[in-house]
């Protein structure tokens, strides 16, 4: 398929034309720009001050828009790991990509994600997963820790309201990095659907977020998981991001627990079930730093006091500083206690180590010893009578084994079958296997466990899977045996820990009984392989490939081989041909414990290993190595059963080898003696060499051949040693006269070649020159802003808080600072709820928020508050409201009021639909400035928006004081002029004195003054008023009365209900809530019904004007005497007129006969109007033809004049031509 490719057709650079002219002057080094600036710097000049100004102001605005306050740098130096929250509606993937993420980075599977997750991401950075539910609690605890909050939507279906309540969550709580994330876009058959979802919806999140955030796609599943390239291109988006700092998390400490202890009396316990609990939470501390017996809120359960702090040895290190672009697998993390993840759980005092379900025999009652001797021992089942019964003997290198079985079953059937009952994990059940088994009885099914499915120990499960077998062969059989073994373990074994086999071209392959670093116990299966090749090759194969490349530690060499080895090692090589079918045939014999043999001889051995542990550099470098020749050695066997033995000549290293890059202790010789010192002194750069290699000739050479320099820049000639020698020389000799003239001809060649390259090195002094006063104005030319100098000094302070406790150790720190962010703690907490440990569930989030020394108190708080434009009601006052403030939720009752312009706060009994107003509530004490939101329940979800209201807070006394509109009514029963009694206002004397002053109006809009109290009636007083009140006046009094705010400070405890019913806390519900729920209708006041207004007529009297006041008047304004209408006389009036029987006829007829002829004329009127209408539409329809006539004629009369003028303009320019 390569060869029958089409090869693209390449690209034609232009070779003339204006860019191609650019291109050559760029490549000649010139500039059209500035060759235009000289030739015609007017054209380059300001045109428009205006214009420049506004081009600068805008300029400056946008480099000013990037500019965030500074804050100090408060990062440790082992930052804690970052946060990073999925959030989305349910069933949207937020676990799939959690675990995709996971397995990204550390190349581990997951499978339930239960609580945080910590993972090593790289060299300096280490993340935390958490996923967050549909529960609003939970989104509202996880909104405060949050540094990164992934976002998963569904693009099939489209934005949910789970996304815009996190969102808007997040803007109160202090906004995180927010990153939008795509699903389900391989729902769309129709690449246009598909691109017009993803604008649409990528318009809306950055209208919510900011322009410009980040959206991913994740375009489909493949096997149930993302794609592998999306989900490491968002990994890698999440290894370099960078955040802002947020004030409430920077200003307090808090702990989001990965772990939890109960650390109660099992002797309490019993008696008592349900008494108070004593936990120890664990975590990485984050924020600031957190002192010891203070005070912590954990939102759900409450506030409590800390009873004791420890810091651990962080489970989830970062790996150590070395110069490395990647990781390698040991470094690749993963810590997650609450999912059953990661294996070393420190604690205060003892360290746990968590064994898989393979290591563990769970149908084993008694207690295992852990020494392996011991357990070996206990685990032999045969006796050494069946061992030798089932034992094989050799007695030849080359001759087949002899075996019991042979002798006395000689007509054993070939290929039978056997059953083997196996434990399937995976479908939980008991399954028959099929084994089929070869004539001398090995099991060939290709499966190497056993049955009891991994229970013992790796060791044994590599050596002792046969014990019955017991290998009495010659120790050369033995490394045949053991080699083959060891590849079919490779090959066939399952990917888990064990120790490796040393794997060597001819050596023996033996477990380690000490081994000289974790690698030998600790190898994956895929470096098995390589470590086999590299053995054969000569290469140790003790470092991973991740080792050798990056980390750059020692790897184990081949070293001395034992002695054993070395004898064995030709016999081997010689015999491969012909004995490869004995080795397969014994690769299943296997000795039950021979690790247990010679441990002294292989403890001297590995010692040996490790002293000599040299890197092979010719391995290393060239990617071979120089073996020995054994030819010799095939010469001294005798028979082929004994070989001579001399160590002499089976020394494969020497000194003076080609591949001597690896360095073998030789104790033969003495370098205490002169003599051994000499030997090698002319080794050295120090020593004497032959002429053409010693360095001092090589470089007198090297002096003689290029003679003088000259620096360009400076013109300084530089002159060799030869040269002042010979000047010296001719000082001492000045009779010399041949050495003056080569001086002088050398002198003269200089000055020619300064004066050549004297117009070069004055352009690149002014070219220097130019540069350094470029960088002077910039640095010293006062360009440094105010902005600049904040920064510089904020640094200064960030590196000062570094240096003061830099050399001190943790213990020492802890005691003066606290215990600082990035610490993996330990937090003792006593008189926790039971509830708390009974109903743990690790999938809702448990958070340790620390408080300061105010905020443990409850008080009044004075809010700013704005019902949220998307919640469907308005909030009412005294309705229980439940707040997220600081840590803390809980459930309070809020008074709303508003400032009116006198300075007074009325209340109002609902909020205003779209403005801000204030509220007073009791609740815990929280720095001003502190953001919160209001909703009014948390129990199960709503159809609707859940987040009522959002606000933030502004006092913490109760210096405002809430007054509410209060009106007193009275009536008049004696008026004296403007003077009145008023009754029924008051009831005593005591309240009419509070009140005298106060003024009073009337409904009819007469104002007056309360006087003094009335002895009788109870409760009456006198007030003077503006004018003469009538009797049915009503007096009213407008007061304000000020109103207690409710003290009710109930904390939502959603984290103490049953697992399944945490989503379901109710706290104190509403006045219409409990009337709905218990079916009561209130009879309403009869007085607070609307009714029919009713009002009498009021008769009254004339305004009477005096008659000097009449005169003063002018003439419009004075009252006119008019007579009023009398009577009309009988003679004026017209009388009746009564018919007589023959005139109502006549008058009957004449109607009747009207009455015809009107409806004549309707109907001859219907019949016109439907023939003008018919006229009408001829008329149209001739109108419409001749219209249509008539833009044709102008159509053909256009067209001859287009073409007129066509005909004429080519006749001009013939014309034109012909005249040039």
């Amino acid at each position: 398929m390569d060869g029958k490719e089409k090869e693209q057709k390449r690209h034609q650079q232009k070779q003339s034309g204006p860019k191609a002219e650019r291109k050559k002057l760029k490549k000649q080094g010139g500039s059209t720009e500035e060759d235009a600036r000289k030739r015609n710097p007017k054209a380059f000049a300001v045109q428009s001050a205006v214009r420049m100004a506004k081009t600068f102001h805008r300029s400056q605005d946008i480099k000013l828009k990037k500019h965030h306050i500074p804050l100090v740098d408060r990062t440790p130096l082992e930052p804690p790991p970052i946060v990073i929250v999925v959030v989305g509606p349910p069933k949207v993937g937020k676990s799939t990509l959690i675990r995709c993420l996971i397995k990204n980075f550390t190349r581990q599977k997951l499978g339930d994600i239960c609580g945080p997750v910590t993972i090593v991401s790289g060299k300096k950075r280490r993340l935390t997963f958490m996923e967050c539910s549909n529960d609003i609690n939970t989104m509202i605890d996880l909104a405060k820790v949050a540094d990164l909050v992934l976002m998963l939507i569904d693009a099939s279906f489209g934005f949910e309201m789970e996304t815009f309540e996190f969102l808007n969550i997040c803007q109160v709580h202090g906004f995180p990095r927010i990153m939008g994330v795509l699903t389900h876009l391989d729902s769309f058959k129709d690449n246009k659907a598909l691109r017009k979802t993803k604008k649409n919806l990528k318009h809306r999140f950055w209208t919510e977020v900011y322009q410009g955030a980040k959206l991913f796609y994740l375009s489909g599943m493949v096997y149930g998981e993302y794609q592998a390239q999306e989900v490491k291109n968002l990994g890698r988006f999440i290894s370099v991001m960078k955040f802002r700092p947020l004030v409430w998390q920077t200003s307090h400490p808090y702990v989001l627990v990965d772990r939890m202890e109960d650390l109660t009396d099992p002797d309490r316990l019993r008696t008592d079930p349900k008494c108070d609990r004593t936990v120890s939470l664990y975590g990485y501390l984050r924020g600031t730093y957190l002192k010891n017996k203070g005070q912590v809120h954990i939102p759900g359960v409450g506030d409590f006091q800390v009873g004791d702090v420890n810091f651990l040895p962080d489970p989830c290190a970062l790996p150590d500083a070395q110069k490395k672009r990647a990781l390698n697998e040991k470094e690749r993390m993963l810590y997650a206690p609450m999912a059953g993840v990661g294996g070393v759980v420190y604690d205060k005092d003892a360290v746990y180590i968590d064994l898989p379900a393979s290591h563990v025999d769970h149908q084993q009652e008694e207690v295992r010893p852990n020494t392996e001797l011991v357990q070996s021992l206990i685990d032999t089942h045969a006796t050494l009578d069946e061992k030798m019964a089932a034992s094989k003997v050799s007695l030849f290198s080359g001759s087949a084994t002899l075996e019991p079985a042979e002798i006395e079953e000689p007509s054993r059937e070939k290929g039978g079958l056997e059953e083997k009952c196996v434990w399937d994990p995976t479908t939980q059940r008991k399954r028959r296997k099929v084994v089929f088994t070869t004539e001398e009885g090995e099991d060939v099914s290709g499966s190497s466990d056993d049955e009891d499915g991994d229970t013992e120990d790796s060791d044994q499960e590599e050596l002792g899977k046969n014990e019955e077998e017991e290998n009495l062969s010659t120790y050369l059989k033995d490394v045949r045996a053991e080699c083959g073994k060891a590849e079919k373990t490779v090959t066939d074994a399952p990917p888990v820990k064990r120790p490796k086999l040393d794997e060597r071209k001819g050596d023996s392959a033996e477990v380690p009984a000490f081994a000289d670093s974790e690698d030998d116990l600790e190898m994956s299966e895929e470096e098995s392989g390589d470590e086999g090749e590299a053995g054969r090759a000569g290469d140790s194969g003790h470092c991973s490939e991740e080792e050798e490349s990056e980390d750059g530690e020692e790897e184990e060499s081949e070293g001395d081989l034992e002695a054993k080895r070395e004898a064995a090692d030709a016999t081997i090589e010689e015999q491969t041909s012909r004995e490869s079918m004995e080795e397969e045939e014994e690769e299943a014999e296997e000795e039950g414990l021979r690790w247990k043999e010679g441990l002294r001889q292989k403890a001297s051995d590995a010692f040996l290993r490790q002293q000599q542990a040299v890197p092979n550099l010719r391995k290393l470098v060239y990617g071979s190595v120089v073996k020995a020749d054994d030819s010799e050695d095939e010469e001294q066997e005798l028979g082929g059963l004994f070989r001579v033995s001399r160590p002499q000549k089976s020394k494969k290293y020497q000194a003076n080898a080609v591949d001597s890059s690896r360095f073998h202790s030789d104790t033969s010789h003495k370098w205490d003696q002169e003599e051994m010192l000499n030997s090698i002194r002319d080794c050295f750069v120090t020593g004497k060499w032959d002429e053409s290699q010693d360095a001092a000739t090589l470089l007198k050479e090297d002096e003689e051949l290029y003679g003088d320099f000259e620096d360009l820049e400076t013109g300084e000639v530089h002159k060799n040693q030869s040269g002042k020698q010979n000047q010296a020389e001719n000082g001492e000799n000045p009779g010399d006269d041949d050495d003056d003239e080569e001086e002088e001809e050398d002198h003269e060649e200089a000055v020619v070649k300064m004066d050549d390259d004297e117009v070069q090195k004055n352009k690149r002094l002014e070219k220097k020159q130019r540069l350094k006063e470029r960088f002077n104005s910039e640095y010293d030319g006062g360009d440094a802003t105010y902005f600049d100098d904040l920064k510089e000094e904020l640094q200064k302070q960030a590196e000062l808080n570094r240096a003061e406790f830099e050399g001190v150790d943790d213990e020492t720190r802890v005691q003066y600072e606290g215990f600082r962010p990035g610490m993996y703690v330990r937090l003792e907490i006593s008189s926790l709820p039971c509830e708390f440990v009974t109903n743990f569930d690790p999938h809702y989030p448990i958070i340790l928020g620390g408080l300061s020394s105010a905020e443990g108190n409850v008080g009044y708080l004075q809010m700013r508050l704005k019902k949220h434009r998307w919640y469907n009601r308005i909030l009412k006052t005294r309705d229980p409201l439940i707040l997220s403030l600081g840590w803390r939720r809980f459930q309070t009752i809020p008074l709303y009021h508003i400032e009116d312009h006198n300075g007074r706060h009325r209340l109002l009994k609902y909020t205003p639909q779209h403005m801000h107003c204030g509220a007073s509530i009791w609740g815990p004490v929280t720095p001003q400035g502190t953001g919160f939101l209001a909703v009014q329940t948390v129990a199960g979800a709503k159809a609707n928006f859940r987040i009522a209201a959002t606000g933030v807070i502004l006092d913490l006394d109760k210096s405002v004081t809430v007054v509410k509109k209060l009106k007193l009514i009275g009536y008049p029963y004696k008026i004296f002029k403007n003077t009145s009694f008023v009754k029924g206002m008051f009831n005593t004397v005591l309240e009419v004195a509070k009140f005298e002053g106060a003024s009073v109006r009337t409904v009819s809009g007469v104002r007056g003054q309360i006087k003094k109290a009335l002895s009788t009636p109870e409760g009456a007083f006198r007030a003077s008023f503006e004018d003469r009140l009538l009797m049915s006046d009503v007096v009213f009094l407008r007061s304000w009365f000020p109103v207690s705010v409710p003290q009710l400070y109930n904390p939502v405890t959603s984290l103490l209900l049953p697992v399944g019913q945490k989503d379901s806390w109710a706290g104190m519900r509403t006045l219409g809530q409990l009337k709905h729920d218990l079916g009561i209708r209130n009879k309403p006041n009869a007085d607070s019904l609307y009714k029919p207004v009713v009002r009498t007529k009021r008769q009254f009297n004339r305004l009477h004007i005096p008659k000097e006041l009449q005169k003063a008047l002018p003439f419009k304004s004075k009252p006119k005497q008019q007579q009023p209408k009398g009577k009309t006389p009988r003679d004026l009036q017209r009388p009746c007129v009564i018919r007589e029987p023959h005139e109502k006829k006549v008058v009957a007829l004449l109607h009747a006969l009207s009455a015809v002829h009107s409806y004549t004329r309707k109907k001859a009127h219907a019949v016109q109007h439907a023939k003008h209408k018919e006229f009408l539409q001829q008329k149209g329809k001739q109108e419409d033809a001749k219209l249509k006539r008539q833009k044709e004629a102008r159509k053909k009369l256009y067209r001859a004049m287009g073409q007129e003028d066509q005909r004429k303009q080519r006749s001009s320019l013939k014309g034109a031509s012909n005249d040039d």
